[in-house]
């Protein structure tokens, strides 16, 4: 008999886990044995990311469990640190190898399928390492929710005018979907969660957009962009365009035209880069580090590697230019696993395999609670009716009926009760309190 394909997808994120689902749904039993190997034991939906942290949704209704959905895979937490394609072998750490200090473990795979997706790309800004807060996870989100909601509590009980000032100081750097949609939910939360201060208005609030370019929000084209500007200008959030952060040295942000704001937190979604592992293994890549894909999402000149994602550069069939590369977005993602699962598939068959070509629908952001701009299929929406396009298309596009259900009850409780202004600031530090009782001397805020 012949002996079953060995498929290793690296990465559990949208095109991870799409890849191993179509493949685990279609193959036959014993014709491949899939391992996914991904950091985290979920996969993350990025776009409900702003609502996660507002409180709209509870954390864990964003995620979706791996081993529930890949129940015919092999899910394997760990990091890959290196591929030699050439030997068809993955370097892998796990929770185990480090606990065992046994060193890193080699995999053999017979298909590769690289779907890393991508990191923040963190620019040589002083500061900018030690009082920095990304925004590209669900543990940063709840974190950065927690943390503005203890900054109005350190404004509350200060009397220092200086302390106070930099408590109510919010800067956000990067005017993409990710900057844009988390301080207009975070900035949303923190008005309403101002009436319950005796000593604080929304007013005393400055909320603070930098970005470099001359406009925000270019996925959702330049009429969208202006209005989603003023919308964010009209609700007194000071956006500086053309502008770069500088320094943010001593809790100090120091813009490029001279602006210097003191703050207590600072929040970079100032773009992504390609994952490292792309750089440690022996595939092609471009200039800027994705992979070298064709249209079939095969691995440009290379057989048995695969790739989709933030972490190849997939030619765009639908574009008028000949050298157009699909957008490193969610709605490519998607589509692109599963015509990289079905394109597997057929190769491991003899079969014909297709190439992808998708036609960008458009975009769709929202500003706050019942705020949004839309772009899609070339109409513009503003307001309330792309706020309400904004949750119905992410909510057709969340993983399984399971998540769809509990994120749609919690929008509806959302409706006849209060939004929920609670920090659980503690949750990051769960053995403070005990630390304390045991007589380390360590207060629960200590660490």
């Amino acid at each position: 008999m012949k002996e079953p394909a060995r498929i290793l997808v690296v990465g559990g994120g949208y095109v991870g886990m799409y890849t191993a689902l179509y493949l685990q749904r279609r193959m036959k039993r014993g014709e491949a044995h899939i391992v996914v190997v991904s950091p985290e034991p979920y996969m993350t939906y990025q776009p409900f990311l702003p609502e996660a942290a507002a409180g709209s949704i509870s954390p864990r209704h964003v995620v979706v469990p791996l081993r529930r959905v890949l129940n015919r895979c092999q899910v394997l937490l760990g990091e890959v640190r290196a591929i030699d394609h050439a030997r068809h072998t993955a370097t892998i750490t796990t929770l185990a190898t480090e606990e065992e200090g046994s060193g890193a473990l080699e995999l053999h795979y017979d298909e590769l399928v690289l779907a890393p997706g991508s990191v923040s790309r963190i620019l040589p800004v002083p500061g900018l390492a030690e009082h920095g807060i990304g925004f590209k996870t669900v543990e940063e989100a709840i974190g950065l929710r927690n943390h503005v909601l203890e900054q109005l509590d350190i404004a509350s009980s200060t009397r220092d005018p200086d302390v106070r000032d930099a408590a109510l100081t919010f800067v956000f750097v990067g005017g993409g979907y990710a900057g844009v949609e988390a301080l207009g939910e975070l900035e949303d939360m923190a008005r309403y969660a101002t009436r319950y201060y005796h000593n604080i208005e929304a007013a005393d609030m400055r909320w603070i957009l930098i970005e470099a370019t001359d406009r925000i929000l270019p996925e959702v084209g330049a009429e969208m962009g202006r209005y989603a500007l003023s919308e964010l200008r009209r609700r007194n959030v000071d956006v500086r365009l053309g502008t770069r952060l500088d320094s943010c040295e001593n809790r100090v942000a120091v813009l490029s035209d001279g602006t210097r704001f003191p703050s207590r937190t600072l929040v970079w979604t100032a773009g992504v880069k390609p994952h490292p592992v792309l750089a440690a293994s022996d595939l092609p890549r471009t200039g800027k580090g994705r992979l070298k894909c064709e249209a079939t999402l095969r691995v440009a000149g290379v057989e048995h590697a695969w790739a989709a994602g933030d972490a190849a550069a997939v030619p765009d069939r639908t574009a008028d230019e000949a050298d157009a590369e699909c957008a490193p977005n969610a709605q490519h993602a998607v589509r692109q696993a599963r015509v990289l699962g079905a394109n597997l598939l057929a190769s491991l068959r003899g079969e014909p395999v297709e190439e992808y070509r998708h036609s960008y629908a458009g975009s769709v952001a929202s500003l706050g609670f019942h705020k949004g701009v839309a772009h899609v299929y070339g109409r513009k929406l503003k307001g309330y009716p792309a706020w309400f396009m904004h949750r119905a298309y992410h909510l057709s596009r969340m993983p399984t009926f399971n998540r769809k259900a509990r994120v749609f009850a919690e929008w509806c409780l959302s409706g006849l009760f209060k939004r929920e202004i609670v920090s659980l600031g503690s949750l990051e530090h769960p053995r403070a309190e005990f630390e304390l009782a045991a007589g380390t001397g360590r207060h629960p805020e200590g660490t």
